[in-house]
């Protein structure tokens, strides 16, 4: 993976998705790269329909931690 000049921070939203601050990159299944900065929010309740990101979906299933 190629260094990435800047800090990134990831924070855990409880019931809720990942928010991801800083410059990052997401590589798809077919490999397609995508570098992203700012602020993102990353689905963490597998639902999403806009999958790696957060489309709101855990609050309308009551997404809890632990039933990832």
């Amino acid at each position: 993976m190629d260094k990435i000049e800047n800090l990134i921070s990831i924070t855990e939203v409880p019931a809720g998705p990942y928010i991801v601050k800083g410059e990052f990159k997401i590589i798809t299944k077919d490999g397609k790269e995508n570098i992203l900065t700012g602020t993102n929010a990353l689905c963490r309740c597998g639902h999403s329909k806009n999958k790696p990101f957060c489309d709101g979906t855990h609050r309308k299933i009551n997404f809890e931690k632990g039933d990832e």
